[in-house]
C-alpha cells in the first residue's frame, strides 16, 4: 500500500476494531451537534466520518444546534438576545431569526453530504439525507413568572415515519425547530430534541459532538466512563462548568428513558466521533444504564471471543494450543472479562479435587488494554471461584510471566509438587515452570 508507514500497525487496527463493526451494524445512532462546530469549519470532516459509519451498515440520525447561528441572523437585525435560566426567550423577531439560521444550516448540512470527490471518504457514497416535520413540540409556557414565548420543548418525534427512511438508507436531519398540531413553529433546545429521537427510536447510542473539552474530575482526571448514577452524583457536586453540566444532565435524561449508551465528544480532536465509537477507552465521556466492564464465567457464546483472544498466544507459544472443539468442551471452566460486549480477557480454572488443588490457565488479557489491571482482577476472581470451590491451593504452569505471578504470591514449586493426574500429563518438552498460592 503506497505510503503506508506501518502497515502492520493498520492491519492491527483494522482488526481491533471488526468486533465493534459486527456489534453495531443495523444499530441507530443519534448524533447532535452544536451550531459551534459548523462555526469552527469541521462539517465537512463530521460528514465524512458519519458517512463511514453509515456505510458500515449504522443507521444515522443527525440532529444540529443553531446558536450561534441565531446570534448571528440577531445582530444583523440589531436585536438583543434575552434567557432564562440558560434558555433563550423566543419572542417572534427571535423565532424569524431561528428559522433562518436553521435552514441555512440544514443546506450547508446537505451540502456537505453531497460530497463525491475521489480520494476523500465520500467517494462512491451517494448519501441522500432527509428532513422534514418530524418533531412535534409544544411550547414551555411560564417559568418563574417569565414567558419564554416560541420556545418550546419536544413532545413526539415521528418515529413511524423516521423509521422506514432509515431502513432503506437514508440519513434523517431534525433542526432545533418543533410544529405544533396548531401550525405553529417553536425553537427548540438542540439537546432535547436529541434526547427525544434517541428515546424515541430506541437507539443504542446518543453522540452529543461538543464543543465542550473533555469532562474531568476534581483532581483533573479525564472521566471516560460512568453509570447514570455516577453522573447524577457528579451533577449534585455542581464541580462541572455550566456548558458541560447541561450535556450531562440530557446524557441521564436519555439513559433513563432507555438509551444504552449516551457520549459527550470534544470536536477539537480530528475524528473524535470514530475513536469514540472504535477504541476501548474513547476520548470523551460515556454514560451508561450500568457498569459496561462484567468480569463473570463464561457461556458456550463466548468461545469465539475466547479464540480471538489466546490464538496470537498460541501462535507464538506462549500459551498451549487449545482449538474451537476443545474450549466448548471445557468452557464450565473459564471466565471472561468483557466490556460493551467485546472479551478482553480470560482465564480457565481446572479442578483436581483430590488434592484440593485447582489449575488456572490461559489467563489472557488484550494487548491493547494490557496495564490497567484486567490480569490482576481475572487472577482475584479465580482465586475466588477456587476458594468457593473448596479447594486450597492455586497452581499455574508458565514458561514466559512467571515474575508477574511471583509478585502476587505465588511461590517458585516443581512438577512432583502438582497433583498427580497433571504430572502424568505434564509437557516436558515445554519446560513450564510450576507456581503455586496458598488460598
Amino acid at each position: 500500500m503506497p505510503g503506508m508507514e506501518n502497515p502492520i500497525q493498520f492491519v492491527q487496527w483494522l482488526r481491533s476494531v471488526a468486533p465493534y463493526i459486527h456489534a453495531f451494524r443495523g444499530k441507530t445512532f443519534v448524533v447532535a451537534f452544536p451550531g459551534e462546530l459548523v462555526m469552527a469549519g469541521a462539517l465537512p470532516v463530521l460528514a465524512q466520518d458519519l458517512s463511514l459509519l453509515h456505510a458500515l451498515g449504522i443507521k444515522v440520525v443527525i440532529v444540529h444546534g443553531s446558536r450561534p447561528q441565531v446570534e448571528e441572523q440577531m445582530a444583523l437585525r440589531n436585536l438583543e438576545g434575552k434567557y432564562h435560566n440558560g434558555l433563550r426567550i423566543t419572542d417572534a423577531a427571535a423565532m424569524e431569526c431561528a428559522k433562518e439560521a436553521a435552514g441555512e444550516l440544514r443546506l450547508d448540512i446537505e451540502a456537505a453530504f453531497s460530497q463525491g470527490l475521489p480520494n476523500t471518504p465520500m467517494a462512491h457514497a451517494a448519501i441522500r439525507i432527509i428532513s422534514g416535520n418530524f418533531v412535534t413540540a409544544r411550547p414551555i409556557g411560564v417559568i418563574d413568572g417569565i414567558d419564554l414565548e416560541f420556545t418550546g420543548v419536544a413532545r413526539k418525534i415521528a418515529y413511524e415515519t423516521i423509521q422506514p427512511i432509515l431502513s432503506a438508507g437514508g440519513l434523517v436531519l431534525l433542526s432545533p425547530l418543533g410544529f405544533s398540531p396548531t401550525g405553529e413553529a417553536f425553537n427548540l433546545a438542540m439537546e432535547d430534541v436529541a434526547v427525544a429521537a434517541a428515546t424515541a427510536l430506541h437507539a443504542d447510542k446518543l453522540i452529543f459532538i461538543t464543543e465542550t473539552p473533555l469532562m474531568t474530575d476534581a483532581d483533573g482526571r479525564p472521566v471516560h466512563e460512568l453509570t447514570a448514577h455516577q453522573a447524577d452524583v457528579l451533577l449534585r457536586s455542581d464541580a462541572l462548568p455550566a456548558d458541560t453540566a447541561f450535556y450531562l444532565r440530557h446524557c441521564v435524561k436519555a439513559s433513563r428513558g432507555g438509551v444504552p449508551r449516551a457520549h459527550i465528544v470534544p470536536f477539537e480532536m480530528d475524528g473524535s466521533a470514530l475513536l469514540e465509537i472504535f477504541t476501548h477507552d474513547g476520548v470523551g465521556t460515556m454514560v451508561s444504564t450500568e457498569n459496561l466492564e462484567t468480569l463473570r464465567e463464561a457461556t458456550i457464546e463466548d468461545v469465539g471471543g475466547i479464540l480471538k483472544l489466546i490464538e496470537p498466544l498460541e501462535a507464538d507459544g506462549t500459551l498451549v494450543k487449545r482449538g474451537r472443539e476443545l474450549i466448548e468442551r471445557e468452557i464450565e471452566y473459564f471466565s471472561v472479562i468483557e466490556h460493551d460486549g467485546v472479551i478482553f480477557g480470560c482465564a480457565a480454572l481446572y479442578p483436581f479435587p483430590g488434592e484440593k488443588m485447582a489449575e488456572m490457565a490461559c489467563l489472557t488479557v488484550n494487548p491493547e488494554v494490557q496495564s490497567q489491571g484486567d490480569g490482576e482482577r481475572i487472577l482475584k476472581h479465580m482465586e475466588n471461584r477456587a476458594r468457593a470451590a473448596g479447594f486450597s491451593k492455586l497452581f499455574v504452569l508458565t514458561t514466559r510471566t512467571a515474575h508477574w505471578f511471583l509478585k502476587r504470591g505465588f511461590v517458585m514449586a516443581t512438577v512432583d509438587d502438582l497433583p498427580r493426574d497433571r504430572q502424568r500429563i505434564y509437557n516436558w518438552q515445554r519446560k513450564s515452570q510450576v507456581l503455586i498460592k496458598q488460598l
